[in-house]
């Protein structure tokens, strides 16, 4: 019988990516924040997004990704928030990692 003896491979861990969204949004915008979400959902970068608010203007969402995805979720993230025109709606919390 074959064992697996090899260690966790620690670049599998999951790590936390922050987005931070205004509140006071229309509703274009609202469905083109929700669109996002359900596409970090569907292309597997997460499963659930968790939401709290950060203050009274802003919302922080968070959730989790395999550290291996990180860079091409925020990318992803980054790419869509420039094509759908929501930068002052939408970004990334940079923590400094």
């Amino acid at each position: 019988m074959l064992r697996d003896n090899t260690t966790p491979n620690t670049h599998t861990m999951d790590k936390t990516i922050q987005l931070r969204v205004k509140k006071e949004i229309d509703n274009r915008n609202e469905l083109k924040v929700l669109q996002l979400k359900g596409s970090l959902i569907t292309k597997g970068y997460t499963e659930i997004i968790h939401i709290a608010d950060e203050d009274e203007d802003f919302y922080l969402n968070s959730f989790s990704t395999a550290a291996d995805h990180r860079k091409e979720a925020e990318d992803f993230v980054r790419d869509y928030i420039s094509s759908h025109d929501l930068t002052g709606t939408i970004s990334l919390v940079d923590k400094g990692r």
